[in-house]
């Protein structure tokens, strides 16, 4: 079956001897049932899409950084400005700025006193949120939101408060930036979790300050919104997923667990006529498998059927000739006639005889088929075979003075693909049933014609021929009717039983019929398929 070829780089890993056909166990199949296993493959790639949600941190902290650059400018220009003003300019511009963008804008002189307040000069341009007054869905976002920085390990950001000192000594931002004398940017989270991003910048180089604060809550609401949708698409692909895997476990698992049954109570032999589904309308892999388990029960049945029959028939054949026999050897200690006794000796002789003979035949009939599963075919001259058998029954005298002749018809050789010593037994039981059925000194015609792909042996005689009724009957086991001039027990009834048995073993076929040219007699006909070309070419 195997070829032999060069090991390379791409080769599969050798198996060891009587492996190469047993499927590769996985770990993770050994205790998790079918449906566990397409579940997980389901749910753990959306799981993998679901891990999504933790890349949007990486969108948030890029939001973050944009505004953070935001903030420095619009500081940094903001103080640029109030350089060019009065104080009284100063606060109309403070206000003006808080107000189209959103911010709180406060100013310290160089002593670090706040000296003018956006929120106090005009109406806040923003107000942050009370957590007590949003409904709970607002709740459980920060609560997702705490989760999320707690996984991805986040730096903690202190909760933004309005410290009771005005000045500048409270904010980091305006002390790091006094010192350096340039901006510094701040990040707090507002009591509802949303952004406050504070950015200091100088103001001149007296040491006047401003800081800019802004509640960044857009920042927050895309973050949430982008994670809400992710959320919801996961949900709903995990939803469709888990139906859609139970949907076909079902149809894969509820099919295998009723050929289980089906199998077990065939195996426990509990129901006689257990009914293996075929289902007919599936025309997948486990339909084919319906199938195939169907027709091998049945075939399986018929085997032991077979067998059951064969050994009650062996019983019968056998037990006729064991009760011959202990009648003889009875009857032979109470009689004291020497030829009453060699008459009973006979008799005993002829039974022993027979048992053996039907041991022989029955043996044979048992392994035929083991035999010919495992042979190895190869190419046979029928023709040769026949004239060979045809010789040694000659030599043998075992046609009792029949003639046989053989007839060659059509054109080729009569080649088959076969085992000769098991063609052989089909050509010498042909002959023997035809030579038992032949009248003495009369002619037998063995035929072998050659058409197509085909080849026929046609066994013919001139005896008492085979009732249509019982053409098929003689090709059962242990079924003998023989010719009346025969000895009683010469044959087992297993002959043509085997020979069959062998034709079909090679693709062929055995029947019985009326002789061709319509006189008195039977025919017995072998139908074979000549040996391919292809066959011819690697042999």
């Amino acid at each position: 079956m195997g070829r032999d070829t060069a090991l390379t780089a791409l080769d599969p890993p050798i198996r060891p001897r009587g492996t190469e056909n047993r499927p590769e166990r996985l770990f993770w199949t050994r205790r998790a049932s079918l449906t566990a296993r397409i579940l997980a493959v389901n749910i753990i790639a959306l799981g993998l899409l679901a891990g999504s949600l933790f890349y949007l941190d990486s969108y948030r902290k890029q939001l973050l950084a944009e505004r953070f650059k935001l903030a420095r400018s619009e500081a940094q220009i903001t103080a640029e400005a109030l350089v060019l003003f009065p104080p009284a300019k100063q606060r109309t511009l403070m206000v003006q700025v808080g107000k189209e963008q959103s911010l709180r804008l406060r100013l310290y002189n160089p002593k670090g006193k706040l000296v003018a307040d956006s929120f106090t000069l005009a109406e806040p341009s923003f107000h942050l949120v009370d957590p007590a007054t949003e409904p709970w869905y607002q709740e459980a976002a920060r609560i997702l939101d705490r989760g999320m920085d707690a996984l991805l390990g986040a730096p903690d950001i202190p909760a933004y408060k309005e410290p009771a000192d005005t000045d500048a000594e409270s904010w980091v931002e305006l002390h790091k930036a006094r010192e350096e004398m340039r901006s510094h940017i701040a990040l707090r989270y507002a009591p509802d979790r949303t952004p406050i991003i504070s950015a200091a910048a100088p103001v001149g180089k007296d040491g006047t300050m401003l800081l800019t604060t802004r509640n960044a809550m857009d920042i927050t609401e895309n973050v949430r919104d982008a994670r809400q949708t992710l959320v919801i698409i996961v949900a709903l692909a995990l939803a469709v997923s888990i139906q859609l895997s139970l949907f076909l476990a079902r149809t894969i698992v509820q099919p295998l667990r009723a050929l289980v049954r089906a199998a077990v109570r065939v195996r426990l032999g509990r129901e006689r006529q257990v009914e293996v589904p075929r289902l007919p309308e599936r025309r997948d892999e486990i339909g084919m498998l319906a199938r195939a388990i169907s027709d091998m029960t049945g075939a399986l049945r018929q085997r032991i059927d077979a067998v059951e029959h064969f050994a009650a028939d062996v019983a019968h054949e056998i037990k006729n000739p064991l009760a011959s026999l202990r009648s003889a050897l009875d009857t032979m200690g109470q009689v004291n006639d020497p030829e009453l006794r060699r008459q009973l000796t006979s008799i005993a002789m002829h039974d022993v005889r027979r048992i053996d003979r039907l041991v022989t035949e029955i043996a044979d009939a048992s392994r035929v088929d083991a035999e010919l599963s495992r042979a190895i075919f190869e190419p046979v001259d029928l023709e040769l075979l026949i004239a060979n058998a045809i010789a040694a029954r000659e030599d043998r005298g075992e046609n009792a003075g029949r003639a046989i002749r053989m007839e060659r018809r059509g054109a080729g050789r009569a080649e088959v693909s076969g085992v000769p010593m098991r063609l052989e037994r089909v050509i010498d039981n042909l002959l023997d049933n035809a030579v038992s059925f032949s009248p003495p000194g009369d002619r037998i015609e063995v035929t072998v014609t050659t058409r197509e792909d085909r080849v026929w042996v046609m066994v013919s005689d001139h005896g008492p021929g085979i009732p249509e009724s019982e053409r098929e009957k003689i090709f059962e086991r242990f079924h003998s009717v023989r010719p009346e001039s025969e000895d009683f027990g010469q044959h087992s009834g297993l002959g043509l039983a085997i020979a069959r048995t062998i034709a079909e073993a090679h693709d062929g076929t055995l029947s019985a019929t009326g002789r061709l040219d319509g006189t008195p007699g039977a025919c017995l006909v072998l139908d074979l398929p000549l040996l391919q070309e292809e066959w011819e070419t690697h042999a």
